[in-house]
C-alpha cells in the first residue's frame, strides 16, 4: 500500500492507493453493525474526501484544513 502525505499551505493532504480495484461504501449506521465504521470517521473529519479508479487499484484522498479559512474554502470547493 502506498502512502503520501503533503502540507499544501493549509490543508494537510492524506493519499492511499492499494490494488484492489473495490472503491470504500459508507454503510449505513446501524446498532447490529458493531464495526466498519472506518469510512464513515474519516468522512466526519476530513474535507475533500475522494476515492478513484487507476490504472490497476484505487487512491483514496482525504484533506484536513488547518485554519477556518481553509475550511470554508474546501467547503466552497476552492483549493
Amino acid at each position: 500500500m502506498l502512502r503520501e502525505l503533503r502540507i499544501d499551505g493549509d490543508v494537510v493532504e492524506m493519499a492511499v492507493w492499494d490494488t484492489d480495484p473495490v472503491l470504500p461504501v459508507a454503510w449505513a449506521a446501524g446498532p447490529g453493525r458493531p464495526g466498519q465504521h472506518g469510512l464513515e470517521i474519516v468522512v466526519a473529519v476530513t474535507h475533500g474526501f475522494a476515492a478513484r479508479r487507476e490504472a490497476v487499484g484505487k487512491r483514496i484522498t482525504a484533506r484536513i484544513p488547518l485554519t477556518d479559512e481553509a475550511r470554508r474554502r474546501l467547503a466552497e470547493g476552492r483549493p
